[in-house]
């Protein structure tokens, strides 16, 4: 598995998962959802992500 694509997989899942949380649990968690948001938004400009660096040093393959 690549970097791109271990990172799609765990940016859908943390939205998923807080949207369930929010629906279920507590709307607090919908702030998580947004924090998601925000950082794919600003990777999207900035070419750089936390996560990336914790997959290539994990091994994945870029």
């Amino acid at each position: 598995m690549t970097v791109d694509r271990a990172l799609r997989l765990i940016a859908g899942a943390f939205v998923f998962a807080s949207v369930m949380l929010g629906m279920f649990v507590h709307p607090n968690f919908y702030w998580f959802t947004a924090f998601v948001g925000v950082n794919l938004l600003q990777s999207a400009f900035t070419n750089w992500c936390p996560m990336m660096a914790i997959l290539r040093k994990a091994g994945l393959r870029g």
